[in-house]
């Protein structure tokens, strides 16, 4: 008798299993049948859904892209809230998975550092990759200055402000081996309350 497999839960589970094994071991010294091993699979069954560690790497960081894009939709799609408690709602939750995702940022820096010195538009990677978040921020800030809750400023402005405190506190925990993220707490309520009406 043939064995059901749910195609989109394996892949799930192999994405969760693979990203901790980057997380234990790093990115360099993960291979494709490290993997297999830990998920239990052999690495002919791993090709069928992923041809090489780095797709599975990228799809696990996509992963928790989306899953944080999906938190802050919820988070933004609240009405009742005001743009400023939406805005420090949406870093709270921003913050709070950048600390609890400190050691795959340790490891994704390290791969992007290698993919920079292959010729790589490191810049135009990450970009794609918080596009989307940028542009959650950008519409809360949108929303804030309709119902004259936040300054008239150029919105591109307020927005790269306040982005540059998510990348300083990748850096803070990735490159600077921080364990809270204290301080940009305190700066991103700062800047919050900087742009207040």
């Amino acid at each position: 008798m043939a064995v059901l497999v749910e195609h989109s839960k394996r892949k799930r589970e192999i994405l969760e299993k693979s990203l901790d094994l980057f997380i234990e071991e790093g990115y360099e010294d993960v291979t494709f049948q490290k993997i297999a091993d830990r998920c239990g699979i052999t690495r002919t069954t791993l090709y069928i859904y992923f041809k090489n560690k780095r797709e599975i790497f990228i799809y696990s960081i996509k992963q928790i892209t989306e899953n944080l894009e999906k938190a802050l939709l919820k988070i933004i799609k609240d009405e009742s809230m005001s743009s400023i408690d939406c805005l420090y709602k949406t870093f709270e939750t921003i913050l709070e998975e950048i600390e609890s995702n400190a050691q795959l940022f340790k490891i994704l820096l390290i791969y992007l550092i290698q993919l920079q010195k292959s010729g790589v538009d490191v810049d135009e990677r990450v970009t794609r990759r918080v596009i989307r978040v940028q542009h959650l921020l950008s519409t809360i800030v949108i929303r804030g200055q309709k119902r004259g809750e936040i300054k008239q400023m150029p919105v591109k402005e307020i927005n790269d402000l306040l982005y540059s405190q998510m990348e300083c506190a990748v850096f803070r925990l990735a490159v600077l081996g921080r364990t809270k993220l204290t301080g940009i707490r305190e700066m991103v309520k700062y800047l919050i309350d900087g742009i207040k009406v």
